[in-house]
This record gives structure tokens, sequence and C-alpha cells, in this order.
């Protein structure tokens, strides 16, 4: 028999952005059944505008890597069950390095930061991160992206209105050492070992992440007997969850969730008493 479907999400936020970004998502998903959770970083469960008040902020610059994905594997470990993980862009690194861990029932990465090794030099990739690394500053201080930064990396091809209110409502200070620790052996994954169902999406005018790099993420996955899928999406930037488009991103999720995870039928546990 089939194990049941589970019926619980954790949504991993990425860098730069408030958990708040997920709301829509979590309607969505709540109201096909599922029960969400999208718990904040540490030191970030307070609004946007207020952790911008705070920078520079030396607890969120302490956030590292490692650390942060042991905080989200006690999270998981605490359900009831292996829920489906959910991340975007460092999250969706986090989903990878959790599913090695055997924490999940299956993983999306949407326009996930890759694990260790798989890198690019294109223009925009190097342009959207550079601010973020911090080189020549102080580790001890978080970094606030510019809006002018925010506009290239996360919003680009968006009206300006919408692109001011997205950072008005997301945008937070981050770490510059957990930036850098992705290029680390914290963000290892050993691609030829089983894993569970993943499906790595990606967006044709992103910026921060441009789809190739997750397309290579994607080849990089060798152990036959796993599911392993990708899906690039057309006019998508980095500020993918808040798109105009974002249900038909969550409806193309909910669809390669039922067909990956196929819902057992109700088996009649009854036993015959022989006499």
């Amino acid at each position: 028999m089939e194990p049941l479907r589970p019926q619980s999400i954790v949504f991993i936020t990425g860098a730069f952005v408030s958990n708040d970004c997920w709301q829509q998502w979590q309607a969505y998903f709540n109201q096909k059944g599922y029960t969400t959770i999208a718990p904040p970083w540490p030191h970030k469960d307070a609004p946007a505008d207020v952790l911008r008040n705070r920078h520079p902020d030396t607890e969120i610059a302490a956030n590292r890597l490692a650390d942060l994905t042991d905080y989200y594997a006690r999270i998981v470990e605490q359900l009831p069950e292996k829920p489906i993980l959910i991340g975007h862009s460092i999250g969706g690194l986090m989903v990878q390095l959790l599913l090695q861990r055997d924490l999940g029932a299956a993983g999306i990465a949407i326009h996930s930061v890759p694990p260790q090794g798989i890198f690019t030099f294109k223009l925009s990739f190097l342009k959207s991160g550079w601010g973020a690394l911090g080189f020549f500053t102080s580790t001890d201080e978080s970094y606030l992206m510019p809006f002018e930064d925010w506009q290239y990396a996360f919003t680009n091809g968006m009206p300006l209105d919408q692109q001011k209110a997205a950072y008005d409502q997301f945008a937070i200070p981050e770490s510059k050492l957990i930036v850098r620790d992705t290029i680390t052996s914290a963000a290892h994954v050993d691609f030829s070992q089983p894993h569970a169902p993943l499906l790595l999406t990606s967006g044709s005018t992103d910026h921060t992440i441009p789809a190739s790099l997750n397309y290579d993420n994607y080849l990089k996955y060798q152990h036959s007997g796993s599911i392993t899928d990708y899906e690039e999406f057309e006019g998508r930037n980095h500020f993918v969850l808040g798109q105009p488009t974002w249900k038909e991103d969550a409806d193309y999720i909910l669809a390669w969730i039922d067909k990956t995870l196929p819902q057992s039928e109700t088996v009649n546990t009854s036993m015959k008493i022989s006499d």
C-alpha cells in the first residue's frame, strides 16, 4: 500500500524577504485541504518595516546557513508526518538540504540558489549578488538591499508602483555571511544519493538566479530511482511568489504533487476471524 499523501506543507523563505511573502500561497494550499506553516527565520519574526528600522541588526547579521538548515530541520522533525517542503531562493536550497536528511515527503525548490559547486558567470547573477556578499564591509552588520538593487534583482520588468509596493511590504535586512555560505560545504548536496521527489522551477527573466543555473542544478541529480523534475516559467522574475502569475505557478505545483504523490484509496482494515 502506498503511503498517504502528506497533508502538511512547510514553506521556507529565501533571503532578503519577509516570510509574509507566502501569505497568498498559504491561503491557496489551505483551501486545497493542506495545513501550512511559513516560519520566519531566526530574529526576523516582525513586520518588514520594523526589521528595516532595526537595520543594521547584529543578530540577523549573525545568521549562518548551517544553523538555519538545522533550525528548519527541528521544525520539520516536530511535525506528526514528513511534510511537503516548498522553498524559494535560499529556501529552495534548504529544501534540497533537508531532503538529503530524509526530512520531507517531497520538495519544490522555486528559483533555488544552487548547492555548492554549481555556479555561473552570467552578468545578471554576479550583479544581483555582489552587494549582498558585502566584501570590504563588516559582517557584524546586516545588509539591506537598496531599492534600486531590488528593482534589478527581484522585480525587473514590473511597473514602478508594483516594485515599490513589493519592497515596502517584503524587503528586509540580511546576513552577508549566509549569502557567502551558499558556496561552502554548508550548501553541499550529494547528488548521487536517493531522495524524495523533487521539483525545481525557474523563471525566464530571473536576474538573481538565471534559469540556466536552475537547469544545471536539475542535471546534477544522478539517482535513477528518484524523481527529479524541472519546469521553466516564461516571464517570471525573482519576485515570482508575488507576481500576478503566482497562482499559475501554484496550480502547476499542486498538479505535480497530485501526480507525484498519489492519494491512496481507503483500505478496509477489518479482519475475518476464523472459526
